[in-house]
């Protein structure tokens, strides 16, 4: 459920765009099907394990679990914030399932993931947000399957260095925090989160020696100047890698779909960060946080 902020943004988008016209065909995507990505489901649920691939609708779950990556979503599958693009289920989340590391783990093992990318729903409830469930299912990803690079994708943790200090007792090759979109509708995209506070999260990290990522949605308000804006301030608080991709309105309840963004703005989003000097910068449509993720881990 929107709150009264997300709303009138709803309704000022809705009431200035034109019309949208049918979806490109570039946003169109096979079924996802294969026996890697059989095998990948049928553990999932055989472990009783939550991936954002499935609770996020990504466009390249089928691609990503072929070739044996994938995205697990741990500490529960209800999160405490109300992002205006989320498609995961917000309330009051159930107790913490301090097996779910090892579960984790045995999957990670299992499917002889050649990269494994580790994010979560908001608990702001808890008094490190979760960081000592992060810190721990990485362990014992290390010490069962020592060949698997590892990315996690956190939350900001309410800006709390002591769980940041918790993650850094077992650190991950990539530490990915995703600002989503630019400033100016931080209050109607992510409410509860703070722009700044993104930003000084992923210079803690990347000033403790790690590889920093990060990524933004476009075409769900912002303008191509505010892109670069967020571009510079990412590379300005020592990000490394960066993704871009299409905001795709989940339902009818989230924030609608501004425009789409077309193939050549995309070329030139990345054109930008190669020459700000990024790593890496993934830019399309259909790029989501963890696109092409096992090859970043090997830059």
């Amino acid at each position: 459920m929107i709150n009264k902020h997300q709303q009138e943004f709803k309704e000022s988008i809705e009431a200035e765009r034109g019309n949208l016209g049918k979806k490109p065909d570039w946003l169109r995507v096979r079924l996802p099907s294969g026996k890697n990505y059989k095998d990948v489901h049928k553990l999932m649920r055989d472990a009783n394990l939550n991936t954002v691939c499935e609770e996020a609708r990504c466009p390249n779950m089928g691609e990503c679990w072929n070739a044996r990556t994938a995205t697990f979503m741990i500490l529960g599958e209800i999160c405490t914030r109300t992002c205006g693009f989320c498609n995961v289920k917000t309330g009051k989340p159930p107790l913490l399932d301090k097996d779910e590391p090892r579960r984790v783990a045995e999957a990670v093992e299992k499917l002889n993931l050649r990269h494994a990318v580790i994010t979560s729903v908001n608990r702001d409830e808890l008094k490190d947000g979760g960081a000592s469930i992060f810190s721990e299912t990485i362990r014992l990803i290390n010490e069962t399957s020592p060949d698997c690079t590892i990315e996690i994708l956190i939350p900001d943790f309410l800006g709390n260095e002591a769980a940041f200090e918790k993650i850094m007792e077992n650190p991950p090759d990539i530490l990915n925090h995703n600002l989503e979109t630019v400033p100016r509708i931080y209050h109607a995209v992510r409410p509860q989160a703070k722009y700044q506070r993104s930003l000084d999260l992923i210079k803690w990290f990347k000033n403790k020696g790690l590889r920093t990522k990060s990524g933004i949605m476009v075409g769900i308000g912002e303008k191509n100047s505010e892109v670069f804006e967020v571009m510079q301030d990412l590379k300005d608080y020592g990000c490394d890698i960066m993704t871009i991709g299409q905001y795709l309105q989940p339902t009818q309840n989230h924030l609608p779909l501004d425009r789409y963004v077309t193939l050549e703005e995309f070329e030139m989003f990345s054109k930008k960060g190669t020459e700000m000097g990024f790593l890496a910068v993934e830019s399309s449509p259909l790029v989501r946080s963890s696109y092409h993720a096992d090859k970043h881990a090997r830059l």
